[in-house]
């Protein structure tokens, strides 16, 4: 039996890009986008395919990732519910420079470069948003950056693991790291081998400071994890 259609208008309208739209927007936006459903390990785009617009997750996981000419893979990012890919290479009227493969059973809204060009024509406040967005994907990637070059491989995976926990309270407190994805992608995305990213949860568990389980890791004193130097 066919799932029944999202009302793709209402699902917009709660995210940061579109949310101070009118109705009248959104209808426009919603002529325009259409459904993509991903099964797990089916890719949605190769590198070199022509971009014909982005997409927004509803749910699921995206990776985006390149081979290099050796043959590994470099996961860029890991894209979940909420996230949008593929706006800077719209605008750029260029093929996609990664591809995008589904870690999980997937639905995404692909919105059409077209309609997104006639909205930022109409509204200038529209074409801000956008830019803000890829403005902080730029920060995010120049922070990646930054991460790569200065830290060390200890540190980056301390850097993941503490992105959710609570800026004030008790850090003395235990928190739940649940891993997105397999430890091979996530080490792939710090730029580590997976045996270099494994050695360090060992490192850190057998230092007392986090228990691993499958992919569940518990963070058991936030401070003490934040100021290890191994």
């Amino acid at each position: 039996m066919p799932s029944t259609p999202i009302k793709v208008q209402a699902f917009l309208a709660n995210l940061p890009l579109f949310k101070e739209m009118s109705p009248e927007e959104l209808d426009r936006v919603a002529t325009g986008t259409r459904e993509a459903h991903v099964a797990r390990g089916e890719i949605l785009f190769r590198k070199g395919d022509p971009c014909e617009g982005f997409h927004l997750v509803i749910y699921g996981q995206i990776k985006l990732a390149f081979t290099s000419a050796s043959g590994a893979e470099k996961v860029v990012e890991l894209m979940g519910p909420g996230q949008s890919f593929g706006e800077a290479v719209m605008f750029v009227e260029k093929p996609y420079v990664v591809y995008a493969q589904a870690l999980a059973d997937s639905m995404l809204l692909h919105i059409a470069k077209a309609v997104v060009f006639e909205e930022i024509e109409r509204d200038p406040g529209f074409a801000r948003k956008m830019i803000a967005g890829l403005s902080r994907r730029l920060h995010g990637l120049v922070s990646d950056l930054e991460s790569y070059t200065l830290h060390s491989g200890t540190q980056r995976v301390i850097g993941y693991l503490l992105r959710g926990a609570p800026d004030s309270g008790d850090k003395e407190q235990p928190i739940s790291v649940a891993l997105p994805t397999s430890k091979s992608i996530i080490a792939s995305r710090l730029n580590l081998t997976p045996e270099h990213f494994s050695r360090i949860l060992h490192d850190l568990s057998e230092a007392g400071l986090i228990r691993v389980e499958g992919r569940s890791i518990a963070v058991l004193d936030v401070d003490a994890l934040s100021t290890y130097q191994g």
